[in-house]
């Protein structure tokens, strides 16, 4: 699976309005109040935030991956925002997140789950791909991006 197929224009956000990180998470989160893939919205909330009080998911170079498993879908799901003022995410470098990805995995589909996650990271860890993204307004640019970037990778 590739992240193209997850992530949508409607579930993109150029501008977050959260001011922190629960909200931020809350706010992508939130995007998925009428999908029909979609059981229980509170279900997701719940697993996205226990997740991340085991540890933070802001991985660094001020990027956060969010992510949770549940039942409570009936697919994987990704949204994806940006913060234009940065947010203290209680990252593992102690930097500020702007670029956030939430990734709503299903119980039963781990491989599916663990392979996006690192796709997500390598995409992230490149240095351009962040700035582009930085730089972009429209939800419309932030998927051509992602088109793009995605089609750089090598399959494993």
């Amino acid at each position: 699976m590739k992240v193209n197929e997850i992530l949508k224009q409607e579930y993109i956000i150029p501008q977050m309005k959260a001011a922190n990180k629960e909200d931020a998470i809350n706010e992508l989160i939130n995007l998925f109040e009428n999908d029909d893939r979609v059981l229980d919205l509170e279900e997701i909330r719940n697993s996205i935030h226990s997740r991340e009080k085991i540890m933070s998911t802001g991985v660094g170079k001020g990027f956060a991956i969010p992510h949770g498993k549940t039942n409570a879908t009936s697919e994987t799901l990704g949204a994806f925002g940006i913060a234009r003022t940065p947010i203290d995410y209680q990252s593992l470098d102690g930097e500020p997140v702007q670029l956030i990805f939430l990734l709503i995995g299903k119980d039963n589909m781990v491989s599916t789950h663990i392979k996006l996650l690192s796709r997500i990271s390598r995409m992230m860890n490149e240095d351009g791909f962040r700035e582009k993204l930085l730089q972009t307004q429209t939800s419309e640019q932030i998927l051509n991006i992602f088109r793009e970037e995605e089609k750089k990778l090598i399959d494993v």
